[in-house]
């Protein structure tokens, strides 16, 4: 601890966190030449030229010098508005959208908006890294409720029944799920929006996938659902669907009394996102949708090939196929399931040159696991899998 900490300077809310295991095997990984990436959720695909051009038409005519409305573009969140009735079944004005920078900023503030120190959360383990720590920078407490693994990470309705108390405030959780790729299906949803309504409590969706869910399955808002409407708070991001997730822009529904509160929060945070990526955004929408086909024709492809390489390394990993997404969570099956995430992809990065996200970044029950991105080019997935077969077969100090 730095002398700063010891003098109380630095709150403790911070000073507790340790470094983002994301961000840092992303660190690690540009300290070594030719590493196979597979730890980041991060696209390598090229943002599509219809929304590159938004954004430079704007530039030129001189639309981006200053702030937007606190709510975002007029004609973006009338675009929004139609997007959701068409794609989502949620009915929606303008005036209950607040355009935010990326989906993360718009869910850390409608956490800040509804959770008072000391309230609980209950969230999925595993589940996002980032969501835990919203939670905990509000004050709030986050209740961990396993996610059945057996059943393909399948929500435990019971469970999170039984996890209710007088202090919990909100659900939150991600679907199709990250990190392991989950579609949470239209009846589980709803029986959290029942316990949602039976208890006064909030659920707060994080839809960043919501185009990418593959095979039989089917994405669903629970927002579509009239009665449900005080209830829930859905977060959307450009940054996924579009390859933008370096223009930082995203957006928040909910009903308008509650989006009310959650601008006060959106003020304080970004006073309004950034307006050429406003209008980048705004250009996703009215362009030509085949590239969000074509982005998950490639993504089904990498799974379905992730899941071939993961296949010929049964004797180190075992797997849960991803209905959504583009990650993967696979369980080291390696001594007894019982192996050191961090330990193992530290191994993996240095021997093997391989960067994976250590599973215990997302929760108690992600110990033992990796998460991998198959957002990349089918090269890198071949890359990174012929390293792990020639690593785990040279009978590594880990991969015997």
């Amino acid at each position: 601890m730095s002398g700063m900490e010891r003098r109380g300077r630095i709150a403790k809310r911070v000073s507790r966190f340790g470094k983002s295991a994301i961000h840092e095997m992303t660190r690690l990984s540009k300290e070594i030449d030719d590493v196979a990436f597979l730890s980041w959720a991060k696209p390598t695909s090229d943002t599509p030229e219809h929304v590159k051009e938004g954004a430079i038409r704007a530039i030129r005519d001189g639309l981006t010098a200053g702030y937007s409305e606190t709510l975002g573009l007029p004609a973006l969140r009338e675009a929004i508005v139609a997007k959701l009735a068409r794609d989502n079944g949620v009915r929606a004005t303008p005036g209950e959208i607040i355009v935010t920078v990326g989906a993360i900023e718009g869910l850390s503030a409608a956490v800040m908006a509804v959770v008072d120190p000391g309230d609980e959360v209950i969230l999925p383990t595993p589940t996002y890294s980032t969501h835990i720590r919203q939670v905990e920078l509000a004050g709030g407490k986050p209740v961990l409720v396993p996610l059945i693994e057996a059943d393909g990470f399948r929500w435990d309705i019971a469970a999170t029944r039984a996890a209710v108390t007088p202090r919990t405030r909100a659900i939150l959780y991600c679907t199709p799920s990250n990190p392991t790729g989950t579609v949470f299906d239209e009846a589980t949803q709803l029986a959290l929006g029942a316990l949602a309504r039976q208890h006064g409590l909030m659920v707060i969706t994080d839809e960043a996938y919501e185009y990418f869910v593959y095979d039989d399955h089917r994405h669903f808002s629970l927002a579509s659902v009239p009665d449900l409407r005080e209830n829930v708070i859905g977060c959307y991001t450009f940054t996924k669907t579009y390859a933008m997730t370096g223009y930082r822009v995203g957006y928040v529904h909910a009903a308008p009394d509650v989006i009310a509160h959650i601008a006060k929060v959106h003020i304080p945070f970004a006073i309004c996102a950034p307006v050429v990526s406003q209008y980048a955004a705004l250009a996703a929408l009215a362009g030509d949708q085949a590239c969000v086909a074509d982005f998950r024709a490639h993504y089904l492809a990498m799974r379905n090939l992730m899941c071939e390489r993961l296949d010929r390394l049964d004797h180190v990993f075992e797997y849960a196929r991803p209905g959504g997404s583009y990650l993967m969570f696979p369980k080291i099956v390696r001594d007894g399931g019982k192996t050191d995430s961090k330990t193992f992809c530290l191994d993996l990065l240095r021997e093997a040159r391989v960067s994976a996200t250590p599973g215990v970044a997302f929760g108690p029950t992600g110990e033992s696991h990796l998460r991998l991105s198959f957002c990349v080019p089918e090269s890198e997935i071949h890359k990174a899998f012929d390293r792990m077969e020639a690593y785990f077969s040279a009978g590594s100090p880990r991969g015997r």
